[in-house]
């Protein structure tokens, strides 16, 4: 089992920043693919960003050039920097890791609010 905690929500501003942080921990176990997904109010869960095992990231075109993913392998802990924040990025924000060892599992953070509103 791999437990996932997510910080780093908020309330910000239009224009401001804010750094999600997710941080996994278990027993013994190997990350593939680690990524970011949000909610809208109303809306379905959306893809924002991803960082392979291979250190290869993608984003979703709404937020390139404003969001970087980023790992820490030493600490199993990976990143969301959202810079130039729009009210449209509100929404709950969920990690998600998929595993290859021991087994292939996916996991799920708990989600942190963003709210950005002037």
């Amino acid at each position: 089992q791999v437990q996932l905690v997510e910080s780093g929500g908020g309330l910000v501003k239009p224009g401001g920043s804010l750094r999600l942080s997710c941080a996994a921990s278990g027993n013994r176990f190997l990350m593939n693919t680690m990524a970011w997904y949000r909610q809208p109010p109303g809306k379905q869960r959306e893809l924002v960003a991803t960082l392979s095992r291979a250190e290869t990231t993608d984003y979703a075109d709404s937020v390139k050039g404003r969001f970087t993913i980023s790992g820490d392998g030493a600490k199993n802990t990976f990143y969301l920097q959202m810079n130039s924040l729009q009210p449209e990025d509100t929404a709950v924000y969920y990690c998600r890791v998929d595993t290859v060892w021991p087994t292939a599992n996916v996991y799920w953070g708990q989600g942190t609010q963003v709210t950005v509103s002037s």
